[in-house]
């Protein structure tokens, strides 16, 4: 018997065992991503397809697979387990490392078939989860393709939602994730770039759609509509990031020192031409970041910086609600902004910023990390404030479309695949 169609008895059985209790108050719904490590995007991500399941089945019961099962579990109230099975003593730690992580797999093995038989769907909700950013293939491309492949071995449907893809560098990380994704009854895509990535590797996109990142349908903060009155200088939010290349290697410190000064010398400009500037991050990791810019003023007459700790997508979005224009890295400080409908301008470190950008009119507005030319970025911030009423609007009518579009993929995947 093929593994096709093994994949599919299982199916079969575990929907004849649900059929007796299969109601809308019984679902039973797990959710599958690197969530709790600080990364804000991710863990909105899960938060707004969480919330969607919830408000249509109430009394779902949910189990969320991911990286740090203590941070996730109290703020959105589900039941949660690890990515990778961790034994609790320092003992059983210190002879796992001795045994190659031998008994670790073993032990996540044990633990995801047990849980995964008693789930009716997996769902991947949004998250840039096809690439191999900051991973080898014994890292996420393994993780997702043995999670999904043991939910469908217990006939559980799997089920990726807006989610982002490529690029994917590593040979056998690349087939770990097609093999993966070819696994799911549904597939749908963050942005074009993603939908061509998959195909242009091989991969059958057929069936495949695409969708608006699920994080353009988050609540607004109150008041996040108002911007500076006419003739009140302009607030400025940027966006800064702990970016040290796409893997770390001889070069990561060349390059994050490379961002830093140029990122310096903007914020000097900035300050010099009286802008109220607004530091934000998007995630744990760029704390450091922004301590460095906060404890060291990059201009004598602004003895300090506005800047915050941001550890959710909530946090991030009232930061920027307190601007008028962002400047941004991260993809998610990218999409809360168009979100909140305000001009950006991106210095992104992938495809997926510019092709977001492309699609809001803003594709004039781009600059890649590596490359970042501060001049440039000046002469490309003074265009954006002149004329950020016109993107305003732009942007707000394309959001709106954004939200239209993310309810046509709810009422789908609860028709035919919830």
């Amino acid at each position: 018997m093929t593994v096709e169609a093994i994949l599919t008895r299982s199916e079969r059985e575990k929907q004849s065992r649900a059929d007796g209790y299969a109601d809308a108050g019984r679902k039973r719904i797990g959710f599958f991503g690197y969530f709790g490590s600080g990364n804000s995007g991710n863990d909105g991500s899960l938060e707004t397809v969480l919330s969607v399941v919830r408000a249509r089945f109430p009394a779902v019961r949910v189990l969320c697979v991911c990286a740090e099962p203590d941070k996730v579990a109290p703020r959105l109230g589900v039941d949660c387990i690890r990515i990778n099975w961790k034994p609790k003593s320092r003992l059983l730690q210190q002879l796992d490392t001795f045994l190659f992580h031998i008994p670790r797999e073993i032990g996540t093995l044990v633990q995801a078939t047990w849980r995964l038989a008693k789930l009716d769907v997996l769902i991947i909700p949004g998250t840039g989860i096809l690439d191999d950013f900051c991973t080898g293939p014994g890292g996420m491309p393994y993780w997702l393709f043995r999670w999904i492949l043991l939910a469908r071995l217990m006939g559980t449907r799997v089920v990726f939602v807006s989610i982002g893809a490529g690029p994917i560098h590593h040979p056998l990380s690349r087939w770990l994730m097609k093999a993966a994704a070819g696994m799911a009854c549904f597939r749908s895509y963050r942005d074009q770039y993603s939908l061509a990535y998959m195909r242009s590797i091989g991969f059958d996109t057929g069936i495949d759609r695409v969708y608006p990142d699920v994080a353009f349908a988050l609540p607004e903060p109150s008041g996040a509509s108002e911007t500076s009155a006419e003739g009140a200088p302009v607030a400025v939010a940027v966006g800064i990031m702990y970016y040290n290349g796409w893997r770390s290697d001889d070069a990561s410190e060349r390059i994050y020192k490379s961002y830093l000064a140029k990122m310096r010398h903007f914020l000097s400009w900035l300050t010099e031409e009286g802008y109220p500037v607004r530091i934000i991050m998007g995630d744990g990791i760029d704390q450091s970041t922004l301590d460095s810019f906060l404890t060291a003023p990059t201009n004598q007459a602004e003895p300090s910086l506005k800047g915050q700790t941001a550890e959710t997508l909530h946090d991030v979005m009232s930061q920027i609600a307190t601007t008028d224009v962002v400047v941004a890295t991260r993809y998610h400080n990218v999409v809360c902004a168009l979100k909140l409908g305000r001009p950006v301008l991106s210095i992104g470190y992938a495809a997926k910023n510019d092709e977001l950008m492309a699609d809001m009119g803003l594709a004039e507005f781009c600059q890649r990390i590596e490359t970042l030319d501060v001049d440039e970025l000046i002469s490309q911030f003074r265009k954006l404030v002149a004329g950020r009423k016109f993107y305003e609007t732009r942007i707000r009518e394309k959001t709106k479309r954004y939200r239209e579009e993310l309810s046509e993929q709810e009422q789908l995947l609860f028709r035919d695949y919830l």
